[in-house]
């Protein structure tokens, strides 16, 4: 008797494909860390409560990328490269523009595969004058010459690149990427070779001091550490998944550094970084800015709120988050962020449980995260 055939896989999504059930995904099912949090409800702020100041005098201005915010958010990346992506890029480039704040553009994978795809990441027609962000995955970026990502730069009008790791989502994802060799030296090459400044970013997994050192000192303008406690892409590509690799999936849906922790760990050093990874309101962009992040960025929030509510509801959801942000400030005697920063902070026994061990495990083996 003949052995029987193993039963083929199923054939891989395209990459629109996967765009859509992403979306899709993030917009209505439950695709956050199940048992990891950011931790970031650890931190307590001392109350001030005579802060000797008006609230009209309250700044939460700050510099990017040569640019004046009036407010230290990031529309984080989501989305393009499928044709009804391009409406969610353009709205909430538009909302960023309003209020002055950053916004990244969803992967340009799709883009520099098919450029017949590029109009759907093409907004800087409605945000003239606000930050925008180039996206492309790090092996993406290893196989790709220097002079082809310059072009997806000034494709978009970018003032910048970022540059994301997610070895952690690839892995589970069938189509997935599987060799994660020469990302230090890529990184190399392209803060020594582009024009504009590097950002290297995790999704939602974390990066650790060390290697957020390794990247800053190979170049890397900022590191976003995008840690655990948020959304999940390892959950996500489970949910969209099958047998083994839904089951793999559901085995590391938590992985990854806590936000917080990863916060942590990098305060007091010379790393400027970008906090993303779970933050759902102001008060955690407010606990996020006072560990030293320069910038908050967020995404499936804002996602949610334009789902619901359209260009509006996401507007809405970002005013609401200035406000809380302000309301910190106000009740700690903090002026600007700069203030803010200045601030003593109670940090709570898990949060501080988690920097002795990553402090002490990156004493003895730090040097391991070089190449």
């Amino acid at each position: 008797m003949s052995e029987p055939k193993p039963t083929p896989p199923p054939p891989a999504a395209s990459l629109e494909q996967r765009k859509r059930a992403h979306l899709d995904l993030c917009a209505r099912a439950e695709v956050e860390h199940p048992e990891k949090t950011t931790l970031l409800e650890e931190i307590d702020f001392v109350h001030n409560a005579l802060p000797e100041l008006a609230l009209h005098e309250v700044s939460l201005s700050t510099e990017f990328l040569g640019k004046t915010l009036a407010a230290p958010f990031l529309i984080s990346g989501m989305t393009g490269g499928a044709p009804e992506t391009y409406a969610i890029n353009r709205d909430l480039a538009i909302v960023a523009e309003r209020r002055r704040i950053a916004f990244g553009l969803g992967s340009q994978r799709a883009m520099h595969q098919r450029r017949e795809l590029a109009w759907t990441y093409q907004v800087r027609k409605f945000a003239p004058s606000t930050v925008i962000l180039a996206n492309i995955g790090i092996t993406q970026a290893a196989e790709t010459p220097t002079s082809a990502l310059r072009e997806l730069i000034e494709a978009v009008g970018a003032d910048g690149l970022c540059v994301h790791l997610n070895p952690a989502q690839e892995l589970i994802q069938p189509e997935g990427d599987r060799d994660f060799r020469h990302g230090y030296a890529t990184i190399r090459r392209l803060a020594d070779e582009l024009d504009v400044p590097l950002i290297v970013k995790e999704t939602g997994c974390g990066i650790s001091a060390t290697i957020a050192q390794r990247l800053y000192d190979l170049g890397a303008r900022y590191i976003d550490i995008s840690g655990a406690g948020g959304t999940s892409w390892v959950r996500i590509e489970s949910l969209r998944s099958a047998g083994a690799a839904a089951t793999l999936g559901a085995q590391f849906a938590s992985w990854g550094i806590p936000t917080g922790a990863a916060l942590l760990a990098l305060r007091g050093t010379a790393v400027p970084c970008i906090a993303s990874g779970g933050l759902r309101n102001g008060l955690d962009a407010a606990k996020a800015l006072a560990l030293g992040a320069q910038l908050c960025g967020m995404a499936l929030p804002v996602l949610r709120a334009y789902h619901t509510g359209g260009t509006a509801g996401a507007e809405s959801f970002l005013v609401e988050c200035e406000s809380a942000l302000r309301t910190v400030l106000l009740l700690t005697g903090s002026a600007s962020l700069a203030e803010l920063r200045k601030q003593p902070l109670f940090i709570g026994p898990r949060l501080n449980a988690w920097l002795e061990a990553l402090t002490a495990w990156e004493r003895r083996n730090g040097s391991r995260a070089n190449p």
